[in-house]
């Protein structure tokens, strides 16, 4: 099999799958190595496939129609709380991003859609020796959320407000950031 054959595979392979697919499974499948796989994402991802690497391998992000940003602010040991509220709510954690008055907008790809993905979100980052962004603001932070309907999304902006998260807008805040919420 030649590998442009291989990568329509693979992209089909992800398309039919909800959970992360490991480079070393499609190796297997395919009888190459798994640097072959990782080089084959590569290009995938070069002609505007949108392929997220998580822990646990690769996966096809299957765009929801609908996101809106929130504005939030909580402690650290709110953090779990938050990200399961949103999950179990039926959205997904596009983003998380601040607007620093020095340093401009800081982001960074969650995708988080799971309790899953928040446990190993949560064990990844108290094991490790990064700090959560949000601590960079003293605590407010912007989530992009996507979900399948308005209806979820005015839930999730509902249930993030009666635990007291949403945060209101600042006058510094830059236009855009204010035009997507």
């Amino acid at each position: 099999m030649n590998a442009e054959t291989r990568r329509k595979k693979i992209i089909d392979i992800l398309a039919g799958e909800t959970k992360p697919i490991s480079a070393s499974r499609l190796a297997e499948e395919f009888g190459v190595s798994r640097q072959i796989i990782v080089g084959d994402i590569a290009i995938i991802r070069a002609s505007g496939m949108d392929i997220s690497s998580l822990a646990r391998g690769y996966v096809l992000e299957k765009k929801n129609g609908l996101q809106r940003v929130f504005k939030v602010m909580h402690s650290d040991e709110d953090v779990e709380k938050e990200l399961n509220l949103i999950v179990d709510a039926g959205g997904t954690v596009v983003d998380v991003f601040v607007f620093h008055k020095f340093y401009g907008t800081l982001r960074a790809e969650m995708n988080i859609r799971s309790r899953l993905n928040v446990q190993t979100f949560m064990e990844n980052i108290t094991t490790g020796k990064s700090s959560l962004l949000k601590n960079v603001t003293s605590g407010y932070h912007y989530h992009t959320v996507a979900a399948e309907s308005v209806e979820v999304l005015d839930m999730i902006e509902s249930k993030l407000s009666e635990y007291g998260f949403l945060a209101p807008l600042q006058e510094y805040e830059p236009s855009e950031i204010k035009a997507s919420l």
